[in-house]
């Protein structure tokens, strides 16, 4: 299949963000799997489950490796992820809330959502946050608001993105010429990885709590 016929079979089932994504990477390889993912996270409207599944079918191609598609968009995740926490850490909540107003395609009840997310779950939001729509990308935004950690946000962010990332590139690799099925699919695998996420979130914090306490009846 020619460049060309490419684009054509990409365009019909997704629209222009998927002929965008696809000349990006012709003309940059993976790296530019990793511009478009790093501007899915600065505007959310861009759907990583057109970008992330095509990345996918890009590779099983022989277009680039399968690593690298993982690597390069996981690295884009970060940047991007890290560049809204610079702009809520910079501006904090009451100016960055006045800015999302005034943005074309950002809704403020998108912003307050995250920052609601964040106040909930705490640093277990930047984790689990990149597995969910919309907040996957705002998540960033109070997370700088309230300075947490960098080295920790960083840290964070890259498992949750590798996590997502790696799935929904797996998905489209998998399924080749069918990649679009994984968007149609999304919800309920999304779904799915969060529950599995939060269980093992849960499962974590009571390992932790019975390691304290077995250690606190040792000293009494």
């Amino acid at each position: 299949m020619t460049n060309q016929a490419l684009i054509s079979a990409v365009q019909e089932p997704t629209g222009g963000v998927a002929g965008w994504a696809i000349d990006l990477m012709e003309r940059m390889g993976p790296a530019g799997a990793g511009l478009a993912v790093a501007l899915e996270n600065l505007f959310p409207p861009l759907p990583s489950e057109v970008i992330l599944p095509l990345a996918g079918f890009a590779a099983a191609r022989g277009d680039f490796g399968l690593v690298a598609a993982i690597v390069f968009t996981t690295l884009g995740s970060v940047v991007g992820a890290l560049a809204l926490y610079g702009v809520g850490a910079v501006l904090g909540r009451d100016r960055t809330r006045a800015l999302a107003e005034k943005l074309p395609l950002v809704k403020l009840q998108d912003v307050d959502k995250a920052e609601e997310w964040f106040v909930r779950h705490g640093a277990r939001a930047v984790l689990i946050g990149r597995l969910v729509p919309v907040v996957r990308s705002l998540i960033s935004v109070p997370a700088g608001v309230e300075r947490m950690s960098v080295a920790l946000f960083l840290a964070l962010t890259t498992v949750g993105s590798l996590v997502w990332n790696s799935l929904l590139i797996l998905a489209g690799y998998q399924l080749g010429e069918r990649w679009h099925l994984v968007e149609s699919s999304v919800g309920v695998f999304q779904k799915v990885v969060i529950v599995a996420a939060v269980a093992a979130v849960g499962w974590f914090v009571v390992v932790k709590v019975r390691a304290r306490r077995s250690d606190y009846e040792k000293v009494n």
